[in-house]
C-alpha cells in the first residue's frame, strides 16, 4: 500500500460526496471548520461544476486559494482550471503532433480530445487534488465533489482512461513530436497511462470517503446502490454521515 515517506507530514484527504439536496456541501464545511479551529491547516476544494462554497463562506476574494479564516482556506477547481493542467502536463505536446497533421485550433484539439478520451477532466481533478497533498501543505484537505452521479463517473475515470490508452502504442508508436525534443507520442501516451494508474492508487489508498445521506426513506433504500457502485470501482466507503 503506497504511503508517505517516514518523518513527512501526512496530508489526509477526505471526500465528501452525496446525492443532490442532502446538504453534502454544508457538511464539508462544518468539517473544514472543525479541523482549522482544531490547529489542523485546512484546504476546502470542490469539483462541483456549481461550485457554492464561496457563498456558504462569504468569500469574495478571486485568490486561489482563498483565505477564509485562520488556517482554513477554500478553492473551487472549474473548467478553466481543467484546462491550465491539460496545457501544463500533456496539451502542447500532443497539439504539436495533431495540428502537424490537421489544420486544428488549440481549444477545438482540447474538445476533440476530451470527447474521444473519456473522463480526461475528471482524470485531471483526480490528479490534481492528488498533487495537493503531496506538496503536504495542508495537514487536511475537505474535497466536496459534484452530486454522485458525476461523482461516480470522477471515480471510474482513472481506470476507464487507463483501458481506453491500451490499443494507443499500436496506433501511435511511429509518431514524433518536431523540434529538439523527438519525443514520442506513445511515450506521452504511456505518460497518460501511468498518471492514471497513480491516480488509481490515490483513491483507493490515500482518500477517505465520506458518504452525505439523510434520515428519509428514499435516501436510506438508495445506500445499497450507492455502497455496491462505489465497491465496484475497488473503493471502500469510510464513513457515513446523517444529516439531520
Amino acid at each position: 500500500m503506497p504511503g508517505t515517506e517516514s518523518g513527512m507530514k501526512k496530508t489526509h484527504i477526505s471526500m465528501v460526496a452525496g446525492k443532490g439536496g442532502v446538504g453534502k456541501t454544508t457538511c464539508a464545511a462544518a468539517a473544514a471548520v472543525h479541523h482549522a479551529l482544531g490547529g489542523e491547516t485546512t484546504l476546502i476544494i470542490s469539483t462541483d461544476p456549481t461550485p457554492s462554497l464561496s457563498h456558504i463562506f462569504e468569500v469574495e476574494d478571486r485568490q486561489k486559494p482563498a483565505r477564509v479564516m485562520d488556517r482554513l482556506y477554500l478553492a473551487e477547481l472549474g473548467v478553466e482550471e481543467i484546462k491550465q493542467m491539460w496545457d501544463r502536463k500533456f496539451g502542447r505536446e500532443v497539439y504539436e503532433v495533431f495540428s502537424s497533421l490537421v489544420a486544428v485550433g488549440y481549444a477545438e484539439f482540447v474538445d476533440f480530445i476530451t470527447s474521444v478520451l473519456p473522463g480526461i477532466g475528471d482524470e485531471f481533478m483526480v490528479d490534481y487534488i492528488k498533487e495537493l497533498s503531496q506538496d503536504r501543505k495542508y495537514d487536511h484537505i475537505i474535497w466536496d465533489t459534484a452530486p454522485l452521479g458525476q461523482t461516480l463517473g470522477l471515480l471510474q475515470a482513472p481506470a476507464m482512461l487507463s483501458e481506453h490508452l491500451k490499443p494507443a502504442p499500436r496506433i501511435y508508436s511511429r509518431l514524433k513530436l518536431g523540434g529538439e525534443t523527438k519525443k514520442s507520442v506513445l511515450d506521452i501516451i504511456r505518460g497518460w497511462a501511468s498518471l492514471s494508474n497513480d491516480d488509481i492508487d490515490f483513491l483507493k489508498y490515500q482518500v477517505k470517503f465520506v458518504i452525505i445521506t439523510i434520515p428519509e426513506a428514499l435516501a436510506v433504500a438508495q445506500l445499497d446502490g450507492i455502497f455496491d457502485e462505489i465497491n465496484k470501482h475497488g473503493l471502500t466507503p469510510d464513513q457515513l454521515v446523517i444529516n439531520n
